[in-house]
């Protein structure tokens, strides 16, 4: 008889808190929206505990401006705070990259060849929420053989800020070879052992995303103001 298996179960905070996460990110949810508990208990059919739960847990992630008796709202970063968070991704992943390259075997090499596959089914696809999240499962996988536990975790709060941005940008990017190519070859680079090749495209990668978004949300936001 087999080994029973275990099955990880949500608890309903748990499930709320990871679907509100999604409608943030993917934009379901807009910046400065404002958040009202009642509201939501109606619309997940519960009672306002595990909603609470849930607010609170996406204001520890720092999605959310939470305050249990005055409402809340969808944090909406300025564009300093924006720029900020794509430097931040800049000094940690060419930090983590230039440690992994001379680690990376085999098996890492796999691993960011069977996500490259699925992200280019997902750009044919033109399904930006499965794009995003394997961008940021590529970038982790480059990274890896590192062995940097602190670093990862660090990098993982760090995407949940950037990866509804990331979206914005695939979902009006006209061009999206550009960045196609671009983790193909940081992939080759790697394989090749170039280090200071790999970490300045990695550099010029990241770079160029912010500094488009920046101008694209600039220009929403003016638009919004007007």
């Amino acid at each position: 008889m087999s080994a029973t298996r275990a099955v990880k179960k949500q608890s309903l905070p748990e499930l709320i808190t990871n679907d509100l996460r999604e409608r943030i990110l993917s934009g379901d949810l807009k910046e400065g929206e404002a958040i009202r508990q009642e509201l939501l208990a109606e619309e997940y059919e519960v009672s306002r505990m595990p909603v609470r739960e849930a607010l609170k847990r996406l204001s520890a992630e720092g999605l959310v401006q939470w305050e249990n008796n005055r409402g809340g709202y969808v944090m909406k970063h300025s564009l300093r705070e924006i720029g900020e968070i794509f430097d931040l991704r800049v000094l940690l992943e060419v930090d983590l990259f230039r440690r992994a390259i001379p680690k990376m075997g085999a098996l890492e090499f796999e691993k960011c060849e069977e996500i490259l596959t699925d992200m280019e089914t997902s750009y044919r696809q033109d399904d930006v929420s499965r794009w995003g999240k394997l961008n940021y499962d590529y970038h982790c996988a480059l990274y890896s053989a590192a062995g940097r536990r602190l670093s990862d975790e660090m990098l993982a709060r760090l995407n949940v800020h950037s990866d509804r941005y990331v979206r914005i940008h695939l979902s009006v990017m006209r061009q999206r070879e550009p960045a196609q190519q671009e983790h193909r070859k940081l992939l080759e680079l790697a394989r090749a052992g170039n280090v200071d090749g790999a970490c300045e495209l990695l550099t010029r990668h990241i770079t160029r995303t912010k500094a488009e978004l920046l101008e694209m949300i600039a220009a929403q936001r003016k638009d919004e103001v007007t």
